[in-house]
């Protein structure tokens, strides 16, 4: 079985979202199965090593956290594109040094760097530890590092270290 579907969840997943996004029928549900165990089998091809959460109780604060923070920097973007204020706007680069070493917490923070409006994950050194973000409208540096560190980055070194 384990060579046969080497991740039997992510296969059910994918089938899954293939029926969902096509039809229930018999081909689809045949195209599905063979996209998915093939796309299961490339990812055994690419040999992922397991995360290791710590303390996964802490996962459901972070997501509201992340949450929230999605929203209030969608409403300052929208404010900033659609509002009239005309004050002027300096995006720029933020210099981040992290302590957080683990691949899964690093590959979570880029997912909630990115998917925050205004902000994007440029490049992440990884010999010095520093990651580099850019911000829309920037107006603290020292306000983005303290923001980065001690909300997501202390949650994710909870949660993988």
């Amino acid at each position: 079985m384990n060579r046969v579907l080497p991740y039997p969840l992510l296969t059910a997943a994918l089938l899954l979202t293939w029926l969902l996004l096509t039809s229930f029928s018999p081909g689809q549900f045949l195209l599905g199965a063979v996209i998915a165990v093939a796309a299961s089998r490339a990812m055994a091809a690419l040999q992922p090593s397991k995360p290791r959460l710590r303390r996964w109780q802490f996962i459901p604060r972070l997501a509201g956290i992340v949450a929230l923070d999605i929203l209030r920097s969608n409403m300052a973007v929208a404010s900033i594109i659609l509002g009239g204020r005309r004050r002027d706007r300096v995006a720029g680069f933020v210099a981040i040094p992290l302590d957080l070493r683990d691949k899964t917490g690093l590959a979570v923070l880029a997912c909630i760097v990115t998917s925050t409006p205004g902000t994007a994950w440029i490049e992440y050194a990884h010999d010095t530890g520093v990651l580099l973000i850019h911000v829309l409208d920037l107006v603290d540096k020292d306000e983005w590092i303290a923001l980065i560190k001690n909300r997501y980055e202390a949650s994710l070194m909870e949660i993988f270290e």
